[in-house]
Order: C-alpha cells, then structure tokens, then sequence
C-alpha cells in the first residue's frame, strides 16, 4: 500500500514542467514535461502541420522521436517538416518509418534515449486500452504523444477515446487552431497554427 501525501507533500512535490513562452504558453501554459498527449481532429484542419511545429517546440527542451504509422516518408510529411522549420533543429528530430509498437518501445528503452515520442496514428497501432496503459505505465518518465483521426469532432474508436479521456493534456484541433482542453490551459487557450486558413474559418475577430 502506497503511502498517503500529507497536504505539503501534495504542494512540495518535484514538478517537471516545460517552461513553454509565448504562444505556446498562451496556448497551453507549462504542462508536465511527462506523461501523455492526445491530439485529434478531422483531416484539412492543420493536424499534422500542429504536430510538426509542437515537435519543433519540444526540441527545444529535448530531442524527438516520430513515428509515422499512418503516412511514413510521404511528400505531405517532407512538406510539413520543412514547414515547420525541423531542419533546423537537426539531430533533435527524428523520423521512423512505420516502426511496429513493439520495437518502437524496444527504441525508448534505451540508455540514453530520447525524452519526447508522437505517434501518429493511434488507429494505426493495433494497440488495445490495456496495452496502452501498461506502454504508458511502463514509460513513466517520457512524454509520449498520440495523434487520432476524429470522426464528428471526436476521436475515431473506442481505443482512441478511452486514451483521450485518460490523457493529461488533450488538444482538439479545428480551423487551423489547436485548442488546449486539458489539465494545462494558458491565457488564450488555443495555439493558432496557420493565421490565414484560421482567418478564413473562424473570421477575423476570431484571431488575435
């Protein structure tokens, strides 16, 4: 039986946040620097171009994993990493092609591996809700981040939204605006990640 936090305990315990600036942290404040994200949204609303710019941002705290399940080294992954500004970070960003769950976690057991994982899809892992949780349970100093396909503005499957419910930070993403409904919310609450295509869909008072 685990032993039961007196109030200063709760309050005096070791935080690892990721001390996020700007609109990142307008967007999402400083979030735990551990643990799992959810991302999920319809197909056109700038899911992956999101994505590629959060990795960007985490290099700055760490280095990256990606691993591509859904679309691999596809032209709109190449575009989207030069996008996002990856070549500038160099060996803090990398790619996997399609690696299977199993040897992408062989992959962050590693000595020395890497603090920060987005996987990309969900749908597309073949994991249940109790694989997940003992993946997660088994990974409890990393950040880990899932990507989902949404069906009518929620994530597509069972699997995917068990997983959404049991993330820290859950972040929706419509009109090229990702907005942050999880336990860590900034100011603004919503990263706007490409300002004409939200002007179009949300109208100009809509963006700041």
């Amino acid at each position: 039986m685990k032993r039961a936090l007196s109030v200063n305990d709760v309050i005096n315990k070791k935080r690892y946040p990721l001390d996020f600036t700007g609109e990142w942290r307008e967007a999402f404040g400083t979030p735990e620097k551990h643990g799992v994200w959810f991302v999920w949204g319809d197909s056109g609303n700038g899911k992956t171009s999101f994505v590629m710019q959060l990795c960007k941002e985490l290099s700055k705290f760490g280095r990256v994993v990606y691993n591509s399940l859904e679309e691999g080294v596809s032209v709109a992954i190449q575009n989207s990493i030069v996008r996002a500004g990856l070549p500038e970070v160099h060996r803090r960003f990398r790619l996997v092609d399609g690696e299977p769950m199993d040897e992408f976690e062989e992959r962050m057991c590693k000595r020395k591996s890497p603090e920060f994982y987005v996987i990309d899809s969900i749908q597309y892992t073949g994991l249940t809700f109790e694989d997940y949780r003992r993946f997660k349970e088994a990974n409890p100093k990393k950040l880990i981040i899932f990507v989902s396909q949404a069906k009518s503005k929620k994530p597509d499957g069972r699997v995917a939204t068990r997983v959404m419910f049991d993330a820290s930070m859950k972040i929706y993403i419509e009109g090229y605006r990702a907005i942050s409904k999880g336990r860590s919310i900034g100011p603004k609450g919503y990263y706007t990640i490409w300002k004409d295509g939200a002007e179009r869909y949300w109208g100009k008072k809509g963006i700041d």
